[in-house]
């Protein structure tokens, strides 16, 4: 049975999704199944097996639905809804909503799961590292996760450097350097 559930992103992501750059996510693995992976019991089969249901994101052909940073302008009885990564400077009414309270009906993007595995971090390929949305610049064949940050001397021809920079950026620095176990959720956008 095809399970549906949600997934934040930042607004560089979805921006990344939108124009098909993005295909992967790599999230930490957490709880019982952490404890499992550092166990003598741990076979990669197991992972591969959707009747395990190990990876909280789901397996192949279930659904992610994205929540992203929303807010509401207009009327007040009948509010648009504006996405601040692709409309951050609509007319909103109040402030920006965090994606943590977007609700289900608001959601512009399904994600069909097109595979799962787990591996450590710094297992990332250089093809991986792209599928995970970086940009490629044109000019100088730099990889960069938007456009302007290599004015910040963040761009790389190394695509694995430039997105280790990203994951560091989001979990802490020398989390890449701590090389925990992800799960790989590939995606299709539907």
């Amino acid at each position: 049975m095809t399970k549906e559930r949600p997934i934040l992103f930042s607004g560089a992501m979805v921006r990344a999704i939108l124009d098909g750059r993005k295909t992967q996510t790599r999230r930490p693995v957490k709880g019982w199944a952490l404890d499992w992976l550092q166990s003598d019991n741990f076979t990669p089969e197991y992972v591969a097996d959707p009747a395990n249901r190990a990876c909280p994101y789901g397996q192949a052909g279930d659904r992610l639905w994205v929540r992203e940073t929303h807010g509401y302008g207009g009327d007040a009885y009948a509010p648009d809804l504006y996405y601040r990564a692709t409309h951050p400077d609509a007319p909103i009414q109040d402030r920006w909503h965090p994606s943590i309270h977007m609700r289900r009906e608001d959601s512009r993007l399904v994600l069909e799961i097109t595979g799962v595995r787990v591996e450590r971090l710094n297992e990332c390929s250089d093809a991986d590292a792209v599928a995970e949305g970086l940009h490629i610049l044109p000019a100088s064949g730099r990889y960069v996760v938007s456009p302007g940050e290599q004015y910040a001397g963040l761009a790389d021809h190394d695509p694995r450097a430039v997105y280790a920079d990203l994951w560091d950026r989001i979990n802490g620095a020398g989390a890449w350097e701590a090389n925990p176990w992800v799960w790989v959720v590939e995606f299709r956008k539907v």
